[in-house]
């Protein structure tokens, strides 16, 4: 039978199927041959890995100025001058990072509280920690001038705000789940890391769980992990005062004429101002709509009010204005006033030229009409 069927093949396969035959035949052999070598190669590519591994941290170390960190038993973390490893690399040519000192351990500051403005730099200081610390305890040098590692059992991280729709879970809670496994698994060998945690709810739902967590860690005995703790909640730095092993830092800012300069340096103590206002004019946000936020700020700062009685503006009766007062145009709070009247504060006469005169006139007409 196996004779009839190679003559059959001969009479109906062409050249290029007897080919292709022929080399699957050949490459069925090859195999065979190599099966007993299969182990020996894995362990080479796997020795090639490793020497692959090994290059890059070196190369990476030597090119960016890594510092070789000293990993012990203790349960301390010191970082002096610490860097972002993928930010420092991503910076304008000129402009430095600016380096931090990070000291964690959990006998005298075992949380650190840090607080400051938006943008100043919170959250790439809780990133640079956890990579300086991964790095270190996979065998690379690190960013930083210098730097001791206790060794750390998990690193737990809850940073950034999303939802997760296709399970119907709000902002709120996907972050009280993040949370609840971090409490539910910490050990004193963990670092933990929380970016504005609560906020995602009302104001004091979020202050209170904060506070409840902070608090947990701080004298809970199986959860004393060390901790970087940002936040927005000010209130939160009254803790310092009851808790011996929580500590304040702020990440400095500089206001100079109305401006915020970003120092992104830590320095100890809290900060009592986030500088959102500032952040929103920053990202274009239009100039009445700034300047109402921070009327709106005023009077809640000064009467200690709800959003509920700041939410209208407080806009004079003009059908009865009092004999001998000549009503002001630039003193008016109607927010469509106040457009114009920024619009038109904002203008430099002495360069406009007729055509952009004209426009701005008809931007200021449609406002006007509310188009």
């Amino acid at each position: 039978i196996t004779q009839e069927l190679k003559e059959y093949e001969e009479k109906i396969l062409g050249a290029d199927e007897k080919i292709l035959i022929l080399e699957a035949r050949l490459f069925n052999e090859l195999i065979a041959a190599m099966q007993e070598y299969i182990p020996q190669i894995q362990i080479n590519a796997n020795l090639i890995a490793r020497m692959d591994c090994l290059l890059s941290f070196a190369k990476a170390s030597d090119e960016n100025r890594y510092v070789r960190p000293v990993i012990d038993d203790s349960q301390i973390l010191d970082i002096k001058q610490g860097r972002h490893p993928v930010i420092e690399t991503q910076l304008p040519l000129g402009e430095r990072y600016v380096p931090n000192d990070v000291l964690l351990d959990t006998e005298k500051q075992q949380v650190m509280m840090i607080t400051g403005p938006n943008m100043a730099g919170k959250s790439a200081l809780l990133r640079q920690t956890a990579l300086i610390v991964l790095l270190a305890q996979v065998g690379c040098f690190v960013p930083a001038e210098s730097a001791r590692v206790g060794l750390v059992d998990k690193i737990f991280t809850r940073v950034g705000a999303s939802d997760n729709i296709s399970l119907g879970e709000s902002t709120f809670m996907v972050e009280m789940t993040e949370a609840a496994n971090i409490l539910n698994n910490v050990s004193p060998r963990s670092l933990v890391l929380f970016d504005e945690l609560g906020r995602g709810t009302s104001t004091y739902d979020g202050i209170s769980i904060a506070w409840a967590i902070v608090e947990y860690l701080h004298e809970h005995k199986k959860a004393q992990a060390r901790t970087l703790f940002a936040t927005h909640y000010h209130e939160l730095n009254e803790m310092e005062k009851n808790f011996p092993r929580i500590k304040n830092f702020n990440v400095s800012v500089k206001e100079v004429d109305g401006k915020v300069i970003f120092l992104r340096k830590l320095e100890p103590g809290g900060s009592e101002h986030s500088f959102g206002i500032h952040v929103a004019e920053i990202a274009g946000m239009p100039r009445s709509i700034v300047n109402r936020a921070n009327d709106i700020l005023k009077q809640l700062e000064q009467d200690n009010a709800g959003v509920g009685g700041a939410g209208k503006p407080n806009v004079q009766h003009l059908d009865e204005p009092k004999e001998g007062v000549q009503l002001s145009f630039f003193q008016l709070d109607d927010p469509v006033l106040s457009q114009i009247r920024d619009e038109i504060l904002g203008l430099d006469v002495n360069n406009l030229t007729p055509v952009e005169a004209l426009n701005k006139l008809n931007d200021i007409k449609k406002i006007l009409l509310g188009r």
